[in-house]
Order: C-alpha cells, then sequence, then structure tokens
C-alpha cells in the first residue's frame, strides 16, 4: 500500500482516520480473494455492514514508509464475523496499527440482519486453515 501526501495530516504522519481506508481497502482484498466479492459488485448485494471497528496505534506512519496490511477472520458466529487487522511495515514487519472488525450479514432489501451463509463459513474456515 503506498502512503499518499494527500493521506498525512498536518503533523506530517498518516491521519488516523486513513487507517480505516487502509483496513477497508485491505478487507476488500481479503474477500475477493476469498471469492465472495468481486469487482462491479456492489457491496449490497455482498450483504455485510460493520457493527464494530477498535484500532490501536503502535507507531506513527510516515510517508513514503512501504506498507502491508494483514486480515484474518477469527470467528465466525452465527450472523457476524470477527475481523482482525493489522498494518506493518512492509520491509521490516514493523507494526503500525492493529485492529479488529465486527461484520455482520445483512440483508439490504430487508434492511435486517441474516445468518452467515453457509458457503461463507466453508470459503473462510478453508482458507484460514492451516
Amino acid at each position: 500500500m503506498e502512503v499518499r501526501y494527500g493521506d498525512l495530516d498536518p503533523q506530517g504522519h498518516l491521519n488516523n482516520a486513513k487507517y480505516l481506508t487502509y483496513f477497508e481497502q485491505a478487507r476488500v482484498s481479503y474477500l475477493t480473494e476469498l471469492g465472495l466479492f468481486s469487482k462491479g459488485q456492489s457491496f449490497s448485494e455482498l450483504g455485510v455492514i460493520i457493527a464494530d471497528i477498535h484500532i490501536q496505534f503502535q507507531a506513527p506512519v510516515f510517508w513514503g514508509d512501504p506498507l502491508k496490511a494483514g486480515v484474518r477472520t477469527v470467528r465466525i458466529g452465527r450472523k457476524s464475523l470477527t475481523i482482525e487487522q493489522c498494518l506493518v511495515d512492509a520491509v521490516s514487519g514493523k507494526l503500525y496499527a492493529v485492529g479488529t472488525v465486527v461484520l455482520v450479514a445483512y440483508d439490504y432489501a430487508r434492511h435486517e440482519t441474516t445468518a452467515v451463509p453457509e458457503a461463507w463459513r466453508r470459503k473462510i474456515t478453508d482458507y484460514e486453515s492451516p
């Protein structure tokens, strides 16, 4: 991931709100790799909504720092997925931030939560298994 100049705050480091954007980009890539989402598809078709996000900042990120983001599912509930994420230096592995995101299976047409589809469970479990 590239730290863009426009992503910096007046102090010269990555604006804290941008971590959410970087985490989101990583989650979209993860869901795409799982085969649950594809380019051109609407997120309302996928059927997830964010219920909770927590980020712990470990170190500041500066313009030009080489970044990569990690994503993994750590829990699949009846209606939700708990995702752990991190932002690290792509060269040294230095940890910049860790986060937890709860995604809820959601039917946008009916405006209500739904059960996590069995197909999602299988794909995630297969992908996350050692």
